[in-house]
């Protein structure tokens, strides 16, 4: 926990720096004298974690999607920029991430022991986070209007989103699996392995590109990679505990359903249990999700931008 909030302070540091170290390049720091856009964004969602994927062992990035379990991400933003090069964006995002191994192929390859695992979960997720865009090719642009340019940009920010692990148990009811402690967290027998929190910071980052259809509206693509903090949004991480702890730290009833779903393999074969701390999932590497993104946005003080006054005065003269 401690190497993430120095990892955030340290982004927090950059951001503020990159806002003080404005001041040099331009005159004010308004909206005034910059722009304000608003506007929405849809587009798939990828989860990237333990449950699921491709062929053979785990895989990082792209590689290991399951395309079948793509979502829709929906989201709204707002974009106050002091100039044309540089933005700064609140964003709130909206997805249900999804985890399945009987995605995995059956090739007959290490995926074969995450068919074997069974294991699946879905989670709604919440996102919100604060962004630095910079657009490079402004510096090379002509200053005659916004219609008909292209912008690409990259963006780096800091953010906070909210999950909640579910799976169905045997009757087909939703249960929520971090109450179920399904790897001993927080079980004095395993004193390293914490009750993971629902709600956790991020680092998004990507990159995407503008096309300004008119002076006062863009059409977009962003692909936006999301650095999480945790190994925990498919409750799966570490290793196989004795089931017999549930009942020393559950009600009953939760230890029952703990007992039931933290091994689905049995559902395949009746006969079939894991071993005490037989590895149930890849720890060294933390889950992730992405997203590609249609955005579409609204300037809605143009005409005070920098393009939109010299639009103004490219005018001809009107004489009455």
């Amino acid at each position: 926990m401690k190497r993430v909030v120095h990892f955030a302070r340290a982004i927090v540091f950059v951001l503020l720096l990159i806002l003080s170290s404005y001041t040099s390049f331009s005159q004010s720091f308004t909206t005034g004298n910059g722009k304000v856009e608003l506007g929405f964004g849809l587009g798939p969602a990828f989860f990237l974690g333990d449950l699921g994927g491709s062929a053979g062992i785990g895989k990082t990035f792209v590689k290991d999607v399951d395309f079948p379990l793509t979502s829709l991400c929906k989201g709204l933003f707002v974009t106050i920029s002091p100039n044309e090069w540089l933005g700064f964006r609140l964003a709130v995002n909206h997805a249900v991430l999804e985890g399945d191994d009987k995605e995995a192929p059956n090739k007959g390859g290490a995926e074969r022991y995450r068919l074997q695992r069974n294991l699946n979960f879905k989670s709604s997720m919440l996102e919100a986070h604060f962004g630095v865009e910079f657009f490079p090719t402004v510096f090379m642009e002509q200053y005659d209007g916004l219609m008909g340019k292209f912008r690409p940009y990259g963006i780096i920010g800091i953010g906070a989103y909210h999950f909640n692990p579910k799976t169905k148990d045997d009757s087909g009811n939703w249960v929520e699996l971090q109450p179920l402690h399904t790897e001993g967290q927080g079980f004095a027998e395993y004193p390293n392995r914490q009750v993971y929190k629902l709600t956790q910071m991020e680092v998004p980052m990507g990159f995407g590109f503008k096309f300004y259809v008119k002076e006062n509206m863009f059409i977009g693509l962003e692909v936006m990679h999301r650095k999480l903090f945790t190994d925990y949004v498919d409750d799966v991480s570490t290793t196989y505990i004795d089931p017999l702890l549930f009942n020393n730290y559950l009600t009953p009833d939760k230890a029952a359903l703990a007992s039931q779903l933290y091994y689905r393999s049995d559902d395949l074969n009746p006969t079939s249990r894991p071993a005490l701390d037989e590895q149930r999932g890849d720890p060294k590497e933390n889950d992730a999700f992405f997203s590609t993104i249609l955005r579409m946005g609204w300037r809605i003080n143009g005409n005070l931008s920098p393009n939109g006054r010299a639009m103004r005065q490219l005018r001809c003269p009107l004489y009455y």
